[in-house]
């Protein structure tokens, strides 16, 4: 059977195409990346319930309230203040249900989408820029679970800090939708900035910032996070505002230090190359370049012999 023309050609080992063939290929990897996509959704559809109390256990343990409305309305005005959970509409209990679902499926299918996005764009990549990209997505993604677990940590005693703002004799209702953006807000916060340091050097070992210039900004970085723990974290616990600042200034700091050692490692690799203006030295010894093969008599163009013109032209002509 024979096959297609298609089918018959070979790829370019350098990943070039026309762009029609670039078109066709993004398409088949968006497909398959929005299949995974809703095939998780719709697996996730049946366990939402559970992914909610997930995000939300810890911060109603920490603020929920556990009395009823005519049990709080009874109470003393100085009990301690708490919110109570609400879904507002009809429509709001779906409306949540799709939400939290799609949230699930665009997370758990991201190694799917995340693979279609990299065989797309690693075709055209160097092996050294590949190698990077493996590097750089390998430290990324820890990166990112850790400052989201880090989230996941102090959401509830920032919850139970900012319900204290909640005057005495008011009820405070927490819709549920609003308390998942707020997890969601905070999970997504945390993780990018726990990619401040992989930030860091990449501009590094892409030339655009060195590592002496990285520790001098120490001062500025340690001020600058440390406030962005204290407007994250609104705790009057000076511990919690350490727990989230404290593994970021680490990672900043391991950033300075590999941003040091790769300057360490271009500038001796540059010391042994000629500068831009400077003519590199030639090796002219006869192993380098061969011996000189002299030239015959026999590969010379032969003399003509008679004074006869031959096609036409003589020896002057």
């Amino acid at each position: 059977m024979l096959k297609s023309a298609r089918t018959t050609k070979e790829r370019d080992p350098e990943g070039r195409m026309p762009l029609a063939e670039h078109l066709r290929e993004l398409r088949n990897r968006l497909a398959k990346a929005l299949l995974a996509i809703v095939a998780v959704t719709v697996v996730a559809a049946f366990f939402y319930n559970d992914i909610i109390n997930f995000f939300t256990d810890p911060v109603l343990d920490s603020v929920g309230c556990t009395k009823t409305f005519e049990e709080l309305a009874r109470s003393s005005v100085d009990s301690e203040p708490c919110a109570q959970i609400t879904i507002n509409g009809l429509l709001g209990p779906f409306t949540l249900a799709l939400k939290v679902s799609l949230m699930a499926g665009v997370v758990l299918a991201s190694p799917v989408w995340l693979y279609q996005l990299w065989a797309f764009v690693a075709p055209g990549l160097h092996r050294s820029e590949k190698k990077y990209a493996y590097a750089f997505v390998a430290t990324g993604a820890p990166l990112f679970l850790f400052g989201a677990y880090f989230a996941y940590v102090v959401l509830p005693t920032t919850a139970k800090v900012l319900i204290e703002f909640t005057p005495f004799g008011v009820d405070n209702l927490l819709p549920l939708d609003d308390l998942l953006d707020l997890v969601t807000r905070m999970v997504v916060v945390f993780g990018l900035s726990f990619e401040l340091p992989l930030l860091l050097v990449m501009l590094n070992f892409t030339g655009v910032l060195t590592g002496k210039r990285m520790v001098g900004w120490w001062r500025g970085m340690i001020m600058g996070i440390t406030l962005f723990a204290a407007i994250a974290t609104p705790s009057t616990d000076p511990l919690t505002m350490i727990a989230l600042a404290g593994p970021i200034w680490v990672l900043y700091f391991v950033a300075v230090a590999v941003s040091l050692l790769n300057d360490r490692r271009r500038a001796r690799r540059e010391a042994l190359e000629p500068d831009d203006d400077e003519a590199s030295e030639l090796d002219l010894t006869p192993e380098a370049i061969g011996e000189i093969e002299p030239v015959t008599t026999a590969r010379v163009l032969p003399e003509q012999a008679t004074k006869d013109r031959v096609n036409g032209y003589d020896d002057v002509t």
